[in-house]
C-alpha cells in the first residue's frame, strides 16, 4: 500500500523545482536589464533637453549681444590649466566659486534660470571635461570660413545608451588649412553641433 500512496503524491520533484527557480531567475535578469537600459535612455533623453536649451540660449545671447558668450578667462571659468579641460567651459567645474558652473553669461543674463549639472558623469570629478561643454572659436579657426565670424561648439560627451556618434547629432567639422589641421568634433563628443555668428 505504501507504492500506491507514493504514486499518487502529487509533489514537485527537486528538478522541477530547480527548473522552475532557473527560469524564475532568468525571467528577472532579463526584466532587471530591460529596466536599466529605459533608464539609460531616460537620462540620455534629459540630456538632449538639456543641451538643445543650452545651444537656444547661446543663440539668444547673440541675438541681443552680437556675439556668443566669450572664452571661459572672459568670465573667471578658466579651465585651460593642468588637469583642466583645455579651455572648454565645462559642465562640472565652478572656477570662480559663483555658484555657476558653465557658461555663466547665460545665467547671468537672465537666458536660463540655471544650468544644470549631468550628475551621473560630473559628480565626483576632480580634473578633466564635464559631461556638457561649450567652446566659443574666433573666426577662421581650424580652417573655418573667416567671413562667417566667430563660432561655438556645444556637446555631451558621454550618452549611456547610445555609441559615437549618437542619432541626430548634427556634429561640427572644420577643414583646416595650410599647417592647421582639419578637426571632427564628433569623434570628442557622442552629441555635438556648432554656429557661426554669420
Amino acid at each position: 500500500m505504501a507504492t500506491n500512496l507514493e504514486k499518487n503524491n502529487p509533489a514537485f520533484t527537486l528538478i522541477e523545482l530547480l527548473v522552475v527557480i532557473v527560469i524564475i531567475g532568468l525571467l528577472a535578469g532579463i526584466g532587471i536589464a530591460s529596466f536599466q537600459g529605459s533608464l539609460q535612455r531616460g537620462r540620455d533623453s534629459v540630456r538632449m533637453s538639456t543641451i538643445k536649451e543650452v545651444k537656444d540660449a547661446v543663440e539668444r545671447y547673440w541675438v541681443d549681444n552680437g556675439n556668443y558668450p566669450g572664452t571661459t578667462t572672459s568670465y573667471g571659468e578658466d579651465n585651460s590649466g593642468a588637469g583642466m579641460c583645455g579651455g572648454w567651459d565645462s559642465s562640472w567645474q565652478d572656477k570662480d566659486g559663483d555658484g555657476i558652473a558653465w557658461v555663466d553669461p547665460l545665467v547671468e543674463d537672465g537666458y536660463l534660470e540655471s544650468i544644470p549639472q549631468d550628475v551621473s558623469f560630473d559628480s565626483g570629478k576632480t580634473a578633466g571635461c564635464g559631461n556638457y561643454d561649450y567652446f566659443r572659436y574666433t573666426a577662421g579657426s581650424y580652417g573655418c570660413d573667416a567671413t562667417r565670424g566667430d563660432y561655438f561648439v556645444v556637446g555631451i560627451r558621454d550618452l549611456e545608451a547610445s555609441s559615437r556618434p549618437a542619432n541626430g547629432s548634427p556634429g561640427w567639422t572644420c577643414p583646416g588649412n595650410g599647417p592647421t589641421p582639419a578637426r571632427d568634433w564628433q569623434t570628442e563628443f557622442d552629441w555635438v553641433t556648432g554656429k557661426f555668428q554669420r
